[in-house]
């Protein structure tokens, strides 16, 4: 029987949480498996590809697409192991402190630490909940915004109300030939500038109203009209569309942490107790980025990256109680000698 292989850190979550601790955990010359349920890296970033990016540290505004791939390039620096199309089911501890990550393929790995990754756990768009709706899903019923392009010139309704769905209306509204927003509430619930921004534009909002039906085409293969409703069907709206984009949020999936036989403290429904260490109520396991909660913690992509830095750093100690509590800064790591001088050649002979 092979004996079975051994990771220092197994990091659960291809999102910038999980991409940026596997950098980091190359940069602490830590053996690193990272482990991701889709079959591409990015996380919750490839539900709005076009998305401008606003809250990474000196990163002017960037498509989420273009930040996934910089992550991508970051996280395979230190050549670690990437496992995709996998997902894990539970996490166990032998007694002698070795972790066991267990998935729906039976496949186990193995670690002397874990960091969790996962969000707010697996991510499924909440469906609209009108009998024979999924039938347009291969025509007009999206529920990601893959190109604002396939858009362009089309009447466009919107069902949401949160930052996505209002940044998407922001978005279309010039490229679209007119757009539509229902949300079933009185308020928005998004950002505050991009709510004004909204609010001055040409979309029209339907607020206090639902999807109450879909109306095919002739062929019966796309929607050609919504119809819309109040709370108490009294008042209904017939639009004409050409595209209909849903942003009802999304039905996390928290099989992991609930099948798992190790006492993981839970902050809530969707996320897990912790401190500003990283460290949760399961010694040895780690938690960065959404799936975390600690009081004064901070929901941006950069407080993601300082999670996963904070987690690999107290990994590191976990396992090696004699190593320094945090990396050396990167221009002056060692391990970064060779590569520094091959980008600033680069740099010299492009100028």
């Amino acid at each position: 029987m092979k004996p079975k292989e051994i990771f220092d850190v197994s990091i659960i979550g291809g999102g910038p949480a999980g991409l940026f601790s596997t950098f980091y955990s190359g940069c602490r010359e830590m053996k690193v498996k990272l482990i991701e349920y889709h079959s591409v890296l990015g996380g919750k970033l490839n539900v709005y590809p076009e998305k401008l990016v606003w809250d990474v540290g000196g990163v002017v505004p960037t498509p989420a697409h273009q930040l996934v791939d910089h992550l991508v390039r970051q996280a395979n620096t230190f050549q670690p192991e990437i496992v995709l199309d996998t997902k894990v089911t539970s996490i166990s501890k032998d007694e002698v402190g070795i972790f066991t990550v267990h998935t729906q393929t039976g496949e186990e790995h193995y670690s002397k630490a874990v960091i969790l990754a996962v969000g707010g756990g697996i991510l499924q768009p909440t469906r609209l909940d009108i009998e024979g709706a999924e039938r347009f899903e291969v025509t007009n019923l999206h529920y990601t915004v893959k190109s604002l392009a396939q858009f362009k010139g089309k009447r466009v309704l919107i069902s949401g109300g949160g930052n996505s769905a209002i940044d998407w209306a922001n978005e279309l509204e010039t490229i679209a030939a007119k757009v539509y927003l229902t949300y079933r509430k009185d308020l928005l619930k998004g950002h505050e500038a991009e709510i004004a921004k909204l609010q001055k534009s040409s979309v029209q909002c339907y607020l206090n109203t639902k999807i109450e039906k879909l109306i095919a085409s002739p062929n019966h293969e796309t929607i050609q009209q919504v119809v819309l409703s109040d709370e108490n069907l009294t008042e209904t709206h017939s639009i004409d569309v050409d595209e209909v984009i849903i942003n009802h949020g999304f039905e996390r999936e928290r099989e992991l942490v609930e099948n798992s036989p190790i006492p993981i403290e839970m902050a809530s429904p969707r996320t897990v107790a912790g401190n500003s260490k990283g460290e949760t109520s399961v010694a040895g396991l780690f938690a960065a980025g959404d799936i975390l909660e600690h009081d004064g913690k901070l929901r941006l992509i950069a407080g993601a990256f300082t999670d996963g830095a904070t987690a690999v750093n107290h990994a590191k100690s976990y396992i090696e109680p004699d190593a320094s509590n945090r990396g050396i800064v990167s221009t002056h790591n060692e391990m970064f000698k060779v590569k520094n001088k091959e980008i600033f050649r680069t740099m010299q002979s492009n100028k």
